[in-house]
């Protein structure tokens, strides 16, 4: 089904107000547990899946990203996602997620791209930069309808229409043919997946023999050994993320590092960037106490000041260990 977006079919069905959308649990999923061979006391996986696969979550996450977009774009431009801030180094909160991308390519050794997938494009940012530095074609997936338009309209006044295009499809059932890109880009969508595993998979369906995978994305730590979940004050932490994101339940970047093996990925590599990414935070709390932030804010709505609200958090389970900023790449065998 042709899911491009046109300027007819961007509106919010009226009957989805945000409020509406069921949260699911965000607990840690049992089948993260079995990976390390251990099995919890009680659980409700069929329940859970169904509401995290719901309609409903998915209009959630849609509905968030309509309305908080464009406060965010006003106050800190086209980059949607954290930035990279090298210890030492001064540098602007756009130049760090400039830094972000850049760093993400070269240490996942990205050469040569011809044609890219971003899944979870937001309004393109990350699409152009990666065009302009290599000289590429690709597409953009989004479930805002919001995005998805804007993307368009940055990438046409970019000048990059005829080799970018954005559209509202779903990542865990994308609308393109098995082997079309040669590397598939994810860049903090990854913690909306409710399936983790149909989320590796389509990325690595739609890449090309000898293309790359390359997805970086928020995690929980990785569990102990012997323990079957996270603490309770930790589990606690990231319910209240869940409530205010549409976050379903968390994995490790073991977790990650599994599902690939289990697609037959090669040269399988891992990354904790989560003190990279810690003064991200700060900033972004500061900004949405200015004037304008604040100002911002309110037109926004209710979604959006519930995300503000839990900006503390995130920066708490950072600093605590619990939330982990992580990257992980591989190729698709030739």
């Amino acid at each position: 089904m042709n899911l491009q977006v046109s300027t007819s079919s961007l509106k919010r069905p009226s009957h989805v107000p945000a409020f509406q959308a069921q949260r699911p649990s965000c607990r840690v999923s049992p089948s993260f547990h079995r990976t390390l061979g251990v099995v919890p006391q009680r659980s409700s996986v069929k329940v859970q899946a169904v509401l995290s696969e719901s309609k409903e979550l998915r209009d959630g996450i849609a509905n968030f990203y309509d309305e908080s977009s464009g406060l965010w774009e006003d106050m800190w431009g086209e980059h949607m996602h954290h930035g990279y801030y090298e210890a030492g180094k001064q540098v602007s909160n756009q130049q760090a997620q400039i830094d972000m991308i850049e760093n993400a390519l070269n240490w996942a050794g990205v050469e040569n791209v011809t044609n890219t997938v971003d899944v979870g494009c937001g309004i393109g940012g990350s699409s152009r930069h990666i065009a302009r530095r290599y000289g590429s074609g690709g597409r953009g997936i989004t479930l805002s309808p919001v995005q998805a338009e804007r993307a368009n309209a940055l990438t046409q006044e970019a000048g990059l229409a005829d080799r970018l295009s954005f559209q509202v499809a779903d990542a865990l059932d994308q609308p393109f043919a098995d082997g079309e890109f040669d590397l598939a880009w994810s860049l903090e969508s990854g913690e909306h997946m409710p399936n983790k595993e149909k989320f590796v998979g389509e990325l690595v369906r739609v890449t090309a023999p000898g293309g790359r995978v390359l997805i970086v994305t928020w995690c929980h730590r990785v569990l102990k050994p012997g323990e079957t979940a996270l603490e309770p004050q930790e589990q606690a932490l990231l319910d209240r993320i869940c409530e205010a994101y549409y976050l379903p339940a968390w994995c490790s970047i073991a977790d990650y590092e599994r599902i690939m093996r289990d697609n037959g990925m090669q040269d399988i590599k891992t990354a904790d960037w989560s003190e990279a990414v810690k003064p991200f935070w700060g900033a972004v709390i500061k900004s949405a106490l200015s004037t304008a932030g604040i100002a911002g804010l309110f037109k926004a709505g209710w979604t959006t000041i519930k995300g503000a609200l839990v900006m503390p958090l995130m920066a708490r389970g950072l600093d605590k260990g619990v939330i982990k900023f992580a990257c992980i790449t591989a190729t698709k065998p030739k």
